[in-house]
């Protein structure tokens, strides 16, 4: 059982960051497209605040405040009891407000193939076009540096 949880769990941050990447435009899109169900009680906001951004030098330095950062998140809960939450970044009060709720459906075991079909799915293979395609670019414009050996030595 417990194997079944950490596979549930890493597969519910899988979803989460697939959301967390995308655009609130697109997650509207997709989930008017699929005629999800938006009916949920809020339990937090959606608000939006700061957070501090920590980091290292060379990830193993002391740590240090690099700045601030605008975060949305939202709580809510379904008619059937699944509590969803959602952490973004920026201002987006939409895009928290159905993250959260496509995390509540999405642990509710009968609703969970519909999200990953109807919603991550489509988000996902965006994503992964996305970065292709700038991998692509960024390749076109690498450049091989060598050295020549004179014949001095």
């Amino acid at each position: 059982m417990r194997g079944q949880e950490a596979r549930d769990q890493a597969a519910r941050k899988a979803v989460m960051a697939t959301l967390a990447q995308a655009s609130g435009d697109d997650i509207a899109r997709l989930w008017n497209e699929a005629g999800l169900t938006s009916e949920a009680e809020l339990l937090r906001g959606p608000e939006t605040g700061l957070v501090t951004v920590r980091g290292r030098i060379g990830g193993g330095g002391a740590p240090f405040n690099v700045g601030e950062a605008t975060v949305t998140r939202a709580t809510v809960r379904l008619p059937t009891g699944q509590v969803g939450h959602s952490y973004m970044l920026g201002r987006d009060r939409k895009k928290a407000k159905l993250a959260a709720i496509a995390d509540a459906l999405w642990q509710d075991p009968a609703q969970r193939q519909s999200v990953e079909t109807a919603l991550v799915a489509p988000l996902r293979a965006a994503q992964a076009e996305a970065s292709e395609k700038r991998h692509a670019e960024t390749a076109a414009t690498k450049v091989d540096f060598f050295t020549m050996v004179r014949g001095e030595d």
